[in-house]
């Protein structure tokens, strides 16, 4: 049994408990469901929302609005086969939407190919168009440049162009949409459109993502035996699992006292690393893969010194910033949305700078929690909080 203790990480709870909700937002309905679903009918609905990939964030923010929208209606599909929503969305959706009535705005992600929609259903031509980006597809890594599918970029310009307001979850996510509208438009053979960014950045504006934060427990344990990782990401190849791995294993190799939770998404094609690594880290995995509950989730983080992103794209980032606020400290890239929203302490260049902070860390278990305790002079949770950005989204959507 590790000897441990409890501290009090006064100023966090101070400063969260000041943010935090007193309930979470409501689920509308379940994301396994394989049926198109519609919310109950309202009197004089003012909101259409529409989410054709209704899982994760897209979820998560969708549910929130319309749980604020009390005039409001909601539409969305699966979160499955994301390519297939991506192309056939507006298709499917278009005999689903109910018949305008007294609705003012409609509201969606960049998943649905609006102007596809539009031209499918010309009685929502009239109505205000907001589209809010959580990814942009211009700078998806791929492992071969043939791999680069350039119609989903398309799509989202056109998407833009038909829309009246596009918000980003970040600055990093608008400007790179901006910045790579014409290397993609310049891959047509002729007949290339011109002024893209001109008719486009006058609609952006970035509003963040509204995260929930939970009331915090007053004491949170801290391990003093070994340090604790948790890397809390789907197991995909933009996340960099076998980047994460490395790393490990080379903590590992320096026989360093460590303990790590692998959690996010099972998927029905595993990276082989990953599979390859509950074996050889047996000893060091506590948790490994999807963990349903929500508070189990919770109870991991706050038990936890420090949470590890080795993604290769990511424009907001929602799991990390959880993690943080339950007391981790982050590691995290120098690149992509992370130097946006995190301090440069934070930030590693390389992977040798990631497992040299580890390092650290694994010696001294402590020091992670002192240097996260360290953040909250600085850090602004705030401006993450569903509550401080209620107002805002409000105002957008009126």
């Amino acid at each position: 049994m590790a000897n441990s203790r409890k501290h009090n990480n006064n100023s966090s709870v101070r400063q969260l408990s000041e943010i935090a909700n007193t309930f979470p937002p409501t689920e509308v309905c379940s994301e396994t469901s394989s049926d198109v679903f519609i919310s109950k009918e309202v009197l004089n609905p003012h909101i259409l929302f529409v989410e054709p990939f209704y899982t994760g964030s897209h979820k998560e923010l969708i549910d929130l609005l319309h749980d604020w929208s009390p005039k409001s209606r909601l539409i969305t599909l699966s979160g499955k086969k994301w390519p297939w929503r991506a192309r056939c969305s507006a298709l499917i959706l278009s005999s689903h939407i109910p018949q305008i009535t007294t609705e003012k705005t409609i509201f969606c992600s960049s998943v649905l190919s609006l102007a596809e929609l539009l031209g499918l259903r010309p009685d929502l031509q009239k109505l205000k168009k907001i589209v809010y980006f959580h990814e942009n597809q211009f700078v998806y890594p791929i492992r071969q440049i043939k791999d680069r599918d350039v119609q989903y970029a398309y799509n989202q310009i056109t998407t833009c162009l038909a829309a009246d307001e596009l918000v980003f979850n970040s600055e990093f996510n608008l400007r790179s949409l901006l910045d790579n509208l014409n290397k993609v438009v310049k891959l047509l053979p002729d007949y290339r459109p011109k002024d893209m960014q001109l008719k486009i950045q006058p609609k952006c504006k970035v509003l963040y993502f509204p995260v929930w934060y939970p009331l915090l427990p007053d004491d949170q344990s801290e391990n003093l035996e070994y340090l604790t990782i948790v890397w809390p990401h789907r197991w995909e190849f933009d996340k960099a699992p076998e980047v994460f791995i490395n790393i490990l294993t080379k903590l590992k190799q320096k026989n360093l006292n460590f303990r790590v939770h692998i959690l996010g998404g099972n998927f029905a094609d595993v990276p082989d690393v990953l599979n390859d690594v509950k074996e050889s880290l047996k000893e060091n995995i506590l948790t490994f893969g999807f963990v349903e509950s929500k508070d189990e989730y919770y109870d991991i983080l706050i038990n936890s010194d420090v949470v590890v992103s080795t993604a290769i794209h990511e424009f907001f980032g929602v799991a990390m910033l959880e993690a943080m606020c339950y007391g981790c400290f982050p590691i995290v890239p120098n690149k992509l949305v992370y130097p946006e929203i995190y301090p440069p302490q934070c930030l590693y260049n390389d992977e040798a700078a990631a497992v040299k902070m580890l390092t650290d860390y694994c010696k001294n278990p402590s020091k992670a929690r002192i240097d996260r305790h360290a953040l909250d002079c600085g850090f602004d949770f705030g401006r993450f909080a569903y509550g401080t950005l209620r107002p805002r989204y409000r105002q957008l959507l009126k």
